[in-house]
């Protein structure tokens, strides 16, 4: 399929221009093929895999098409998770920034009084979990009498959880006139049974297949950054891996902006590449870079398109793509001719999910590095400059300077003058003014070993239901969890991991009376 814009998918000034706001250049897969046959009415079943940008694939036609904003709801998006609710409701709100409508989360493990004195205001769109929508229709806040539009959001996810009976019951109480949209990763014959029962005949199937995606000549690595140390993160790689040749991948045309800007001020030879620069400017840009002149490439994942540069040493997703398959074009542009290439990921805390469903689709280990210090960093410019002066003493070329030198040592120990000539240069390699030695993510995490394990039918899902059950922990404050046949290992943020001693020791799964402590050292 020919690559299309957004505005040549139908959808209204409004959203189009929402669009341009948030920063996207071209819509992925789903979103182009699926949004045409939302605007014409069809109801769809759209499956791809999670983070393909399926929240704008069904939020942009609904916000194109609403008839009505008057308070009553108009339009409901159900999801397997509380996370997700809050997720896909944050999305639709940058979607719907210039739309007047107004949109609520609901969700459990929040007050239901806050919920529902929202909802009395009036409410158009509702983003919530089937057991708390069935909560507020029994208590009569919630009527889906008049909406138009219905949302199945990760639908097999729903079924995997046992939601069938709800969100049938909830299917059953809305218009019958409605416009459904049921969005899945995979179709097992549950999916089918409800689309069969629910949806109309001429209902549209959109499925985007998923490539084999192979990175094997990719080594890979994150780095858990928090978001407003995103920039000072990325500086502090690229002082202590000194690149010589990297793409730098941000998400949007803006990004990039910002983030050249940012870099240039602090001496780095960077610069950008994106959609709304001409031909020659981009162009000119690569040139640059294929000749060595520049040392850092800015770009989005549509203006690296097509791309081809040798001897790309590093490739750093300063930002997620929207999808996996965006992410292995990405780190494929280093690695090239079976060469060796290295790929670094920034991800926040809630970043995290996605970053694993990447690891699973491509079959491929990304690892954990900690964020360089300052001692790491000046430990790594030392060797450098050491390197770079005894070529400089092998090729005698610096003899013209011994007449200057033999000045300064009249005046100076040339021990301390050695040091001065240093620290100018690397205070000239140096340009983001660190103030602390060590940044952390997302508040750093605690390796947590519990005595539970594969024996006893753990997996990640249980693990994560039963912290959240026990002591609210949510799935942003978990990192790394391995599970072994009789015994696990979890990484959770130093905020969660007081709750989780708190207050899940001692609790059972499985029937199996839970022990929980700090790991130690050795058992890593």
């Amino acid at each position: 399929m020919d690559s299309k814009r957004f505005d040549e998918l139908g959808l209204n000034e409004n959203v189009l221009k929402a669009i341009e706001n948030m920063g996207f250049e071209e819509p992925s897969r789903i979103q182009a093929e699926v949004i045409p046959v939302l605007l014409e009415g069809y109801d769809a079943i759209g499956q791809a895999q999670t983070g393909t940008g399926k929240t704008l694939a069904f939020g942009a036609p609904i916000l194109s098409r609403i008839k009505r904003a008057d308070g009553k709801i108009n339009s409901i998006i159900l999801t397997p998770t509380r996370e997700l609710a809050i997720q896909v409701n944050d999305e639709l709100n940058r979607i719907a920034k210039f739309s007047s409508v107004r949109l609520l989360p609901v969700y459990g493990g929040q007050p239901i009084e806050r919920q529902i004195s929202a909802l009395r205001k009036g409410i158009d769109i509702i983003v919530g979990t089937p057991g708390r929508v069935l909560d507020l229709m029994a208590r009569k806040v919630i009527d889906l009498g008049e909406i138009e539009f219905l949302v199945l959001d990760e639908a097999d996810e729903m079924l995997n959880m046992g939601f069938i009976d709800d969100i049938e019951e909830i299917i059953n109480s809305c218009s019958k006139e409605r416009q459904t949209m049921l969005f899945s990763a995979t179709m097992p014959d549950e999916i089918k049974r409800l689309s069969k029962r629910y949806m109309k005949p001429d209902t549209k199937h959109i499925a985007i297949l998923k490539n084999t995606m192979t990175v094997s000549t990719v080594e890979q690595y994150y780095y858990e950054v928090k978001n407003k140390d995103r920039f000072e993160s990325l500086c502090r790689i690229l002082d202590v891996d000194e690149p010589s040749s990297a793409i730098i991948f941000c998400k949007t045309k803006r990004g990039v902006d910002e983030l050249v800007e940012g870099l240039q001020s602090r001496g780095y030879s960077a610069d950008g590449m994106h959609g709304d620069m001409n031909q020659n400017a981009r162009i000119n840009t690569l040139k640059k870079f294929k000749e060595g002149n520049l040392e850092f490439l800015i770009a989005t994942d549509v203006a690296a398109r097509g791309i081809d540069v040798e001897n790309v040493s590093h490739v750093i997703n300063y930002d997620l793509p929207q999808d996996v398959e965006s992410y292995v074009h990405r780190i494929g542009r280093t690695g090239r001719a079976n060469r060796e290439g290295i790929a670094y990921t920034l991800v926040t805390g809630r970043e995290y999910s996605t970053l694993k469903h990447i690891e699973k689709v491509t079959k491929s280990r990304i690892k954990r590095r900690e964020l360089p210090t300052v001692d790491e960093i000046f430990t790594s410019k030392y060797k450098s400059m050491l390197s770079r002066v005894k070529e400089t003493l092998e090729s005698e070329e610096y003899k013209k300077f011994i007449p200057l030198v033999t000045e300064l040592d009249e005046e100076f120990n040339l021990i301390e003058v050695s040091a001065a000539l240093m620290n100018m240069v690397y205070s000239k390699e140096v340009s983001f003014d660190y103030t602390e030695n060590a940044l952390g993510g997302e508040g750093g995490y605690t390796r947590l070993f519990i005595n539970v394990g594969r024996m006893d039918r753990l997996n990640p899902k249980a693990l994560l239901q039963f912290l959240n059950e026990n002591a609210e922990v949510n799935r942003e404050d978990v990192g790394d969890i391995d599970i072994l046949e009789k015994f696990s290992f979890i990484n959770v943020t130093e905020r969660a991991a007081g709750a989780v001693l708190k207050y899940c020791k001692g609790k059972k799964i499985g029937g199996r009376k839970v022990n929980i402590e700090v790991s130690e050292k050795a058992r890593h």
